[in-house]
C-alpha cells in the first residue's frame, strides 16, 4: 500500500505485518544478514606481504647471526640486518597500489563507472561470471514497438536508439494509414511539453508504457499525433480494464462530417472474437477460417519473440442510427462493440542496447559466462537473451531440442543442450546439488520470474564452483544479491537508494556495456601491479648480494644501506608508480579470468624471473662497475678476496694494493663510498631497460609502444636524481655519496643492453609457441 494517501477525514488501520515480517523487512533482513569476505586484490596484496616479510626477516636473521660469527659487533650485524631488510621490502608498493587503483577508477568515472571501493575494480578484473539483470541493463529500459502485422504480411519496425535502420514497410498501404490512426487515437499518451528539439524515442511521455511506444512509433511513421487528434476528436471512451482487456473510443472525423468513428485495441484474440471483417489492402473482406489461422500464425511468431502483442480493430458507426450530437452511454453501451472490422496487430519489446551484444561478444572471448536473471517471462527473456548473444546462434535450449525433433521435453537428455532457460518455480524446487550441475553443465543459462531469494541463490551457486561473481541490479529486491556477490554492480539512472548502498560499483548510465569497460580496467590493473612489483622486485638481487659476497667472501662492502634506501624510496618509486599509467596490452580481453587460486599477484614464475634472471644480470652489471673502480684505484679483483677485516679496520693506514700502493683507512673509505655510488648508478642504468620490458607481459615494446609519457619521466627523473645524488656538493658528508667520472656510468650500458634483448628474445617465444615451455615457466 505504498503511497496511499488520506487527506481529510477519520480512518481506522489494519496493520498486517511489521518489521522483518513485511517484505521489505524479508529483504532487508537478507541483505543485512550477509557476511561479505575480502576483495581477491587485498587477498593477494597479503599473500605477497607475507612472502616478501618471511624472505626478509629469514635472510636478516641468517646474515645478522652470521655476521656475529664472523666476529662483527653487535651494532655492525644490526646495520646489516637493517641493510637486507630494506633491500627486500618494496618500500614503493603501497604508493604504486594506491595510484593504480585511484587511476583506474578515475579512468572509469570518465566511462560512467563510479567505484565506491577502490578493490572493487581489480575484482571486476577477476570476474569470471555476471549476473545481469535484463531490463534497463541488458535493454534501453523503453517499450517500443518492434513489428506490424497487417495486409497479411509481418512488417519490422526500427527498434535501434537513434533510428538507424528505418522502417522496411511500405508507408502509403492505406490499411497501415487505418492501423496508424487507431494507435494514435485509442491512446491516452501525451508528449510533456518543451521536447520539440529532442528525438522523438528519446521525449518524455505522460501515459503507460505500451500507449507511449505507439503514441511515438505513430509520430516518427506518420508526424503529428496531435494534429490527428484534433481532426479527430474524442467523443467518449472506454477505459482499458482487466476484465474486458479493451480499449475503445469514439471520435468525430472531420473528413467525415455526419458519422462516427469507433477504434479499439487490446488483447489480440479478444479483439478479434469481437470482429466480423478483416481490411485487406484498404478493402473489407469477411474474416474467414484462413484469415483467422493467418492471424493465429502472426500472433504465435511476434508471442515467440518475446514481444507484447496488441491487436486493432475499427468500426465506421452509420450516420442514420449516430447522428451528429448522438449521445453515448458508455455504463449501459448503447453502440456496437462486436462486428467490427479487423485491422492488424502492432507488438512492443523493450530492446536491448545497441551496444551490448558486442559487449556479450567481449565476454565470451575474455572467458567470462553472462547469466541473464530477471522476473519477465521466460519466453521475454529467451528472446532478449538471443538477441543480445546470451544465447550463442545455434545453441539449443531442451524445448528447442524437443520441437525440433518433435518429441517431449522428458525425452531430451538435459546434458545435449548447451542453453537452458530455468522458470523460478522451478528454480524454487531444485536442490543445490541440481543447481550446481545447471551451472556446471550449461555454458548458457537463462533465469526468468525470479525472487530475491532466488537471485542470492543463483549468486551463492556460481560462488560454489570457484566463480567470482559480479551481480548488476536496480530494485531494493536485488541487494541481497548485490551484497552477497564478488562485485555488485547497481544502476545510477534506474537504482533505487538501498541497490545503490549494498552495491560496490554503480553504472552512471545504467550500461552493461559499461561493465565490460571495468572488466577491462580491472585486468589492467592487475596486469599493472604484476609488471610494477616485477620491476621493483628485480633491483633487490643488486641490493642484496653486495652483502652476501661482504659477508662470505669478505671484500668491501660494495653498497651501503643509506645507497639502497636512494633505490628504494628514490630512483625506483616514480618509474614504478609510472607502470600504474602503461595502456592495456591487445590480448587483454582474450585471456580465460584469473584463477585466484594459481594465477596469484607475485608466483614463483615472477619471483624466477625478477630473482634470477633478470636481477643477476642487473648484480654482475653492478659488480661489473665495482670491480672496475677498485682496479683502477690498484685493487684488481684476486687482492679484494679475503681483505675485508684489514679493509675495515681503522688502525691500519698502510694497507698494499695490487701494486704495492699503501693506503690509508680515510683513502679506502672514500673509494668504498665511490664504489656504492657507482654500483647505485648502475642499477639505475639496468633498471632502465628492466622499466622497458616491463611495459609488457607477453607484447614487445616495439608493438605496445613508447606512449607512457609519465614512464618516459620516470626515466629521466631516476636518472636526473642519480646524477643529483651524485655530484651535488654537501652529499659526501650527508650521505656518503660521491662524485663518479663519465666513462663509470658506461661500465653498466652492456648489462643494460642484455636485459632488453634477454627478454625481448623470451617474449618472442611465447608469442611465437603459446603454452610451450618458456611460457610455463616464464610467464608470470
Amino acid at each position: 500500500f505504498l503511497t496511499s494517501v488520506v487527506f481529510p477525514g477519520t480512518a481506522r488501520g489494519i496493520v498486517v505485518a511489521t518489521g522483518d515480517c513485511t517484505v521489505m523487512g524479508r529483504i532487508a533482513t537478507l541483505t543485512t544478514g550477509l557476511e561479505v569476505g575480502r576483495t581477491p586484490i587485498a587477498m593477494e596484496i597479503e599473500h605477497f606481504i607475507h612472502i616478501i616479510t618471511g624472505v626478509a626477516v629469514f635472510l636478516g636473521v641468517s646474515f645478522f647471526v652470521l655476521s656475529l660469527i664472523l666476529g662483527y659487533s653487535w651494532l655492525e650485524a644490526v646495520i646489516f640486518l637493517i641493510g637486507i631488510i630494506v633491500a627486500n621490502v618494496p618500500e614503493g608498493l603501497l604508493a604504486t597500489v594506491t595510484v593504480s587503483l585511484t587511476l583506474t577508477a578515475k579512468r572509469m568515472a570518465r566511462k560512467n563507472c563510479l567505484v565506491k571501493n577502490l578493490e572493487a575494480v581489480e575484482t571486476l578484473g577477476s570476474t569470471s561470471t555476471i549476473c545481469s539483470d535484463k531490463t534497463g541493463t541488458l535493454t534501453q529500459n523503453r517499450m517500443t514497438v518492434a513489428h506490424m502485422w497487417f495486409d497479411n504480411q509481418i512488417h519490422e519496425a526500427d527498434t535501434t536508439e537513434d533510428q538507424s535502420e528505418g522502417a522496411t514497410f511500405d508507408k502509403s498501404s492505406p490499411t497501415w494509414a487505418a492501423l496508424a490512426r487507431i494507435a494514435g487515437l485509442c491512446n491516452r499518451a501525451v508528449f510533456i511539453a518543451g521536447q520539440d528539439k529532442i528525438m522523438i524515442l528519446k521525449r518524455d511521455t505522460a501515459g503507460d508504457a505500451s500507449e507511449s511506444a505507439l503514441l511515438k512509433c505513430i509520430e516518427l511513421s506518420c508526424g503529428s499525433v496531435k494534429t490527428m487528434r484534433e481532426k479527430n476528436p474524442k467523443v467518449t471512451e472506454i477505459p482499458f480494464n482487466s476484465t474486458n482487456k479493451y480499449q475503445l473510443s469514439v471520435h468525430e472525423p472531420q473528413d467525415d462530417p455526419n458519422g462516427y468513428l469507433l477504434v479499439m485495441k487490446g488483447a489480440p484474440e479478444r479483439i478479434l472474437d469481437r470482429s466480423s471483417s478483416i481490411l485487406l489492402h484498404g478493402k473489407e473482406q469477411p474474416l474467414d477460417e484462413e484469415m483467422r489461422e493467418a492471424f493465429q500464425s502472426a500472433y504465435m511468431e511476434l508471442g515467440g519473440l518475446g514481444e507484447r502483442v496488441l491487436g486493432f480493430c475499427q468500426y465506421k458507426l452509420p450516420a442514420d442510427k449516430f447522428p451528429r450530437g448522438f449521445k453515448f452511454d458508455t455504463d449501459d453501451v448503447n453502440f456496437p462493440t462486436s462486428d467490427l472490422c479487423f485491422v492488424g496487430l502492432m507488438s512492443m519489446i523493450d530492446p536491448p542496447r545497441a551496444a551490448v551484444p558486442d559487449a556479450v561478444g567481449k565476454c565470451r572471448s575474455a572467458g567470462i559466462k553472462v547469466i541473464m536473471v530477471t522476473g519477465d517471462h521466460p519466453i521475454t527473456a529467451k528472446a532478449i537473451a538471443k538477441g543480445v548473444g546470451i544465447i550463442s546462434e545455434g545453441n539449443e535450449t531442451v524445448e528447442d531440442i524437443a520441437a525440433r525433433l518433435n518429441i517431449p521435453v522428458s525425452q531430451v537428455n538435459p546434458r545435449d543442450a548447451k542453453a537452458c532457460v530455468i522458470h523460478g518455480s522451478d528454480l524454487k524446487d531444485l536442490m543445490s546439488e541440481h543447481l550446481d550441475d545447471i551451472l556446471r553443465n550449461h555454458t548458457e543459462i537463462v533465469f526468468a520470474r525470479t525472487s530475491p531469494q532466488q537471485k542470492l541463490i543463483i549468486v551463492e551457486g556460481c560462488q560454489r564452483q570457484g566463480a567470482i561473481v559480479a551481480v548488476t541490479g536496480d530494485g531494493v529486491n536485488d541487494s541481497p544479491a548485490l551484497k552477497k556477490a564478488d562485485i555488485g554492480v547497481a544502476m545510477g539512472i534506474a537504482g533505487s537508494d538501498v541497490s545503490k548502498q549494498a552495491a560496490d560499483m554503480i553504472l552512471l548510465d545504467d550500461n552493461f556495456a559499461s561493465i565490460v569497460t571495468g572488466v577491462e580496467e580491472g585486468r589492467l590493473i592487475f596486469d599493472n601491479l604484476k609488471k610494477s612489483i616485477a620491476y621493483t622486485l628485480t633491483s633487490n638481487i643488486p641490493e642484496i648480494t653486495p652483502f652476501l659476497l661482504f659477508i662470505i667472501v669478505n671484500i668491501p662492502l660494495p653498497l651501503g644501506t643509506v645507497t639502497i634506501l636512494c633505490i628504494d624510496l628514490g630512483t625506483d618509486m616514480v618509474p614504478a608508480i609510472s607502470l600504474a599509467y602503461e595502456a592495456a596490452e591487445s590480448d587483454i580481453m582474450k585471456r580465460q579470468p584469473r584463477n585466484p587460486k594459481s594465477d596469484k599477484l607475485v608466483n614463483e614464475k615472477l619471483i624466477s624471473i625478477s630473482y634470477g634472471q633478470i636481477g643477476m644480470i642487473q648484480a654482475l652489471g653492478g659488480f661489473f662497475t665495482y670491480f672496475v673502480i677498485l682496479a683502477e684505484n690498484g685493487f684488481l679483483p684476486l687482492k679484494l678476496i679475503g681483505i675485508r677485516l684489514d679493509w675495515d679496520d681503522r688502525a691500519k693506514n698502510d694497507l698494499e694494493d695490487s701494486y704495492g700502493q699503501e693506503w690509508t683507512y680515510e683513502q679506502r673509505k672514500i673509494v668504498e663510498f665511490t664504489c656504492h655510488t657507482a654500483f647505485f648508478t648502475s642499477i639505475v642504468v639496468v633498471q632502465w631497460a628492466d622499466l622497458i620490458i616491463c611495459k609488457t607481459r607477453r607484447n614487445s615494446v616495439f608493438q605496445q609502444g613508447m606512449k607512457n609519457k609519465i614512464l618516459i619521466f620516470g626515466l629521466f627523473e631516476e636518472t636526473a636524481l642519480a646524477a643529483f645524488l651524485s655530484y651535488c656538493p654537501g652529499m659526501d658528508v650527508a650521505l656518503r655519496m660521491y662524485p663518479l667520472k663519465i666513462t663509470w656510468w658506461f661500465c653498466a650500458f652492456p648489462y643494460s643492453l642484455l636485459i632488453f634483448i634477454y627478454d625481448e628474445v623470451r617474449k618472442l617465444c611465447l608469442r611465437r609457441n603459446p603454452g610451450g615451455w618458456v611460457e610455463k615457466e616464464t610467464y608470470y
